[in-house]
């Protein structure tokens, strides 16, 4: 029987997938905005470095400038989500995306004014105290896509994650019944990762090492299909391009599976790690302002 279902199933993978088993459209990971950032910051010191202006003088002045002007802009976002009378400005994505921006351009432009260099202790306050905020920011984006419906989408609820994943339909095990041991091993992590964990320790090593166990079940699901798939090419006589072609397309229904009980595993601690930024993030931000007030009125007076 085994056999049977593993010299016929395999074509089954190439029928349409539906919305459950279709992956969700690729976000910026967090190491490519994170080498983004780090490359921005770079051009930064490089135009302070080599830009032949110091902080007091008319460039670094207007840089300082239009990087506070852009940090005073960052609060348009919030207003507009507090006051009613606001929300008929444009929908909420478009402010948001105006905020990312402005957030990060803000830090960059004030960085690019101090030069990298701190004269004064109101001066390292606030810089300080910019580059937390900035920082705060930059966490606060990579943890709020994991529980909204891209950058920009509404909020997520666990139940549809579930239905994202595949995770409440028998589909991605009918389409992998010619792979019991595939079958078996996603199953085994499902059920592994939906068992409640009492110890919190316990549960924060399970949340850290996630993306290396699920990569682990991975490599071992490719094993098997690789197997199988090499077995039923040669009797049925495919050619290599067919077989890599279905092949791929069993891989891609394991990842994608497995990605989406890693998202619903993940789901409740991400929930408490973005409210826990939100209690962080706003004190931080009432230290920026009142530090670049005194700032500012610390270089106009002296």
């Amino acid at each position: 029987m085994q056999q049977t279902l593993s010299m016929q199933s395999p074509t089954r993978l190439n029928a349409p997938r539906d919305k459950a088993t279709k992956p969700r459209k690729r976000e910026i990971g967090a190491t490519a905005m994170l080498l983004g950032v780090s490359v921005l910051v770079a051009c930064a010191w490089a135009i302070g470095r080599w830009g032949g202006f110091t902080a007091g003088s008319r460039v670094g002045y207007n840089l300082g400038l239009a990087g506070g002007i852009m940090m005073l802009l960052l609060f348009l976002y919030p207003l507009r989500k507090h006051f009613r009378f606001m929300h008929g400005f444009g929908p909420a994505k478009y402010w948001f995306a105006l905020h990312m921006m402005l957030g990060i351009l803000g830090p960059l432009f004030i960085l690019a004014h101090s030069r990298f260099h701190v004269g004064s202790i109101n001066a390292g306050i606030a810089l300080a105290s910019m580059s937390l905020v900035a920082g705060s920011g930059i966490i606060g984006r990579f943890i709020y896509t994991r529980i909204h419906h891209g950058l920009y989408g509404r909020r997520a609820s666990l139940q549809e994650l579930r239905e994202l994943a595949g995770l409440n339909s028998k589909e991605v095990q009918s389409k992998l019944a010619f792979a019991p041991r595939v079958e078996g091993a996603l199953a085994d992590f499902e059920a592994e990762l939906a068992t409640p964990q009492r110890n919190r320790l316990r549960s924060v090593w399970t949340f850290t090492t996630l993306w290396l166990r699920g990569h682990i079940v991975y490599m071992r699901c490719v094993r098997e299909l690789n197997r199988l798939y090499r077995d039923h090419a040669r009797s049925q006589g495919w050619d290599h391009a067919k077989t890599q072609r279905r092949l791929a397309a069993a891989k891609r229904l394991v990842r994608t599976y497995l990605q989406g009980v890693q998202r619903v595993a993940q789901f409740n601690t991400y929930e408490r790690l973005f409210s826990l930024w939100h209690v962080l993030h706003v004190p931080l931000v009432y230290m920026l302002v009142f530090s670049a007030i005194a700032h500012v009125v610390a270089v106009h007076m002296y």
